[in-house]
């Protein structure tokens, strides 16, 4: 009889603390970590690791499969880049608490804060929910790929408990703070992992209206802080008003922080426009915050936030002009030769976009910054290469030389414009924020932005272009690297029973041919509820990711397993729970 369910044998075991590796055996059983050394016992199965790196499984704190997890078993593109746990509910939007005559409003913000078609949703949505447990409830009835730990969100809360009222911003009444403090505590005690809220301006509807959480005043913020405090567990998470006084914004996240005392996370980026040392002074007043006992964290994308603009996505320089419209949900072959007709063109070369929704006009006139994106991809593109610059050197318009680029690879060519975190044409502001010890890596945005943004695929780019292919002067070391993407979001969120390779840890693992690691260039599929369309991309080198000791992509390739559940709430460290169990059998 085998001594194990799986053996990884004779890789490079990375702890996830940032720890020295070691060559050796890993042995699982009952879906934790039973052994690490030279292991002379069998196993039901094993893996040759030899060669290659043994990591623990990497988790991502910022995702939005809150719709996918409940239609999809597979929560990819995160699952094909070693993720093997991810917290939803952020943003301040999900699907729950929600009655009947709500849906309709949740689904419209979904899609326009997220990308989420409203059709997807609207066929893969099976609603069997109406509060915020019975949403867990729900969850938990199902299989995934990873395991799934979910955040309440504060628009979907909110209108809960105001009805139409919260949905037009209107200020809540004391019962209405009252029941929405009581009903986060209601939901961190029956499993979230925390509360979240959004009071970024460019969060709206489809059709332009603002989330229902925009411009909440400090007291409403502040009666979710109260609910995690009276539930003595879960984190606040926040995405700040980008646009505003950075130091203004930061002391109410510190005095939400405060309220709750719980910790709390907040999104931090060094944004194209406005004061450039925005995020510099948000550094500084994180550590002083956290100097003084005060628990924050900061959310940081290591590469660009990279919209990508293409004839098969959600934006390009043509989709808001009234000629369009006609030719936008025709298939792209269809599309392609209605565009090659020279009046067609001239038509759209006359026009302007028209929309309500002016995030939306501005996306599509950003476009005069993207680049051309390649195969691989290259995240830290030459901005002599931008589509405005390329124009001007040919004496064309914007639009005339993207027409025809538009075109070519009929019509699969995928532009990239990096929104955030580029705006000095380097990454050197991230490098910096991502070395503060006050800081997570974050922000893939998985199960959202279908049709606009890939950026799950951050874990792969971390290990490629920031350690194995870095210049010397910018390498960080691999085990620093993979500390960033399991132990220390892990601890973000309480998630302390994974993360690392250790005795009685979660047995979630990747095993990684370094040398073969290779991140493709996103690609268009329509394989989502109702034929929708999604971003999704590949990655080469990943010879094995396991979740609670099986595995679940051999050469990233589903094997069909199915291991992964919804986590209810933080998780104690196992040597903790060790103790506490032998403590108890003592006093017994």
């Amino acid at each position: 009889m085998p001594d194990f369910d799986l053996i990884v044998r004779g890789g490079e075991i990375h702890d996830g603390l940032g720890g020295d590796p070691k060559v050796a055996d890993l042995a699982i059983r009952d879906g934790r970590i039973a052994a690490i050394g030279v292991i002379p016992g069998t196993g039901r199965s094993e893996l040759d690791a030899r060669g290659k790196i043994v990591t623990p499984g990497f988790i991502d704190v910022h995702t939005h499969y809150d719709g996918q997890a409940t239609w999809e078993t597979q929560m990819a593109p995160s699952s094909n880049h070693g993720v093997t746990s991810v917290v939803i509910g952020n943003c301040g939007v999900g699907f729950a608490p929600c009655r009947p005559d709500e849906r309709d409003m949740l689904v419209k913000l979904m899609e326009g804060v997220e990308d989420v078609p409203e059709v997807v949703m609207n066929e893969g949505l099976p609603w069997n929910w109406e509060t915020f447990p019975e949403y867990l409830d729900a969850l938990e009835r199902r299989e995934f790929d990873v395991d799934v730990a979910a955040q309440l969100p504060h628009s979907a809360l909110r209108v809960f408990v105001m009805g139409a009222r919260g949905a037009r911003r209107e200020p809540p009444t004391a019962a209405d703070l009252a029941s929405m403090r009581q009903l986060t505590a209601e939901a961190v005690r029956a499993g979230a992992i925390g509360v979240s809220t959004s009071r970024n301006i460019l969060h709206r509807t489809r059709a332009g209206e603002l989330a229902p959480s925009l411009h909440s005043e400090e007291a409403e913020l502040a009666a979710l802080a109260a609910g995690l405090r009276d539930a003595g567990a879960g984190v606040y998470q926040l995405i700040p008003q980008v646009f505003e006084d950075a130091e203004q914004e930061f002391e109410l996240m510190r005095r939400l922080a405060e309220t709750a005392q719980r910790p709390l996370s907040f999104s931090l980026l060094q944004m194209a426009t406005g004061d450039p040392d925005a995020w510099r002074k948000t550094l500084a007043l994180l550590k002083r915050a956290n100097d003084e006992g005060v628990s924050m964290t900061a959310q940081v994308f290591p590469r660009p936030v990279g919209f990508l603009f293409g004839l098969d996505l959600s934006f390009h320089p043509f989709s808001l002009h009234p000629s369009f419209r006609p030719l936008a949900e025709l298939p792209l072959a269809e599309k392609v030769r209605a565009m090659r007709d020279p009046q067609v063109r001239a038509r759209l070369l006359s026009e302007h976009p028209e929309d309500a929704n002016p995030v939306f006009l501005a996306t599509v006139e950003n476009f005069r910054f993207a680049v051309p994106m390649g195969d691989p991809p290259n995240y830290e593109p030459d901005l002599e290469d931008q589509m405005q610059r390329k124009a001007k050197k040919r004496g064309l318009s914007v639009a005339e030389y993207a027409y025809d680029l538009l075109l070519e690879n009929e019509g699969r060519s995928i532009f990239f414009m990096p929104a955030a975190n580029y705006r000095d044409g380097n990454l050197d502001a991230v490098r910096e924020m991502a070395a503060s010890p006050y800081t997570v890596l974050g922000l893939g945005d998985g199960g959202a932005h279908y049709g606009l943004i890939c950026d799950a695929s951050y874990p792969t780019f971390i290990l490629q272009d920031w350690v194995r292919d870095a210049r010397p002067e910018r390498k960080i070391a691999l085990p620093v690297a993979i500390r960033a993407l399991t132990s220390e979001p892990a601890q973000l969120v309480g998630l302390n029973d994974r993360g690392r390779l250790a005795v009685g840890y979660k047995g979630d693992v990747n095993v990684i041919d370094l040398d073969r690691l290779q991140l493709h260039a996103p690609t268009v599929v329509r394989d989502l509820p109702a034929g929708g369309r999604r971003l999704r991309q590949r990655a080469d080198g990943y010879a094995a990711t396991i979740v609670a000791g099986q595995v679940t992509y051999r050469d990233g390739i589903h094997t069909g397993a199915l291991p992964g559940r919804l986590v209810r709430g933080a998780r104690t460290e196992p040597e903790r729970l060790a103790a506490e169990a032998s403590a108890h059998d003592r006093a017994s």
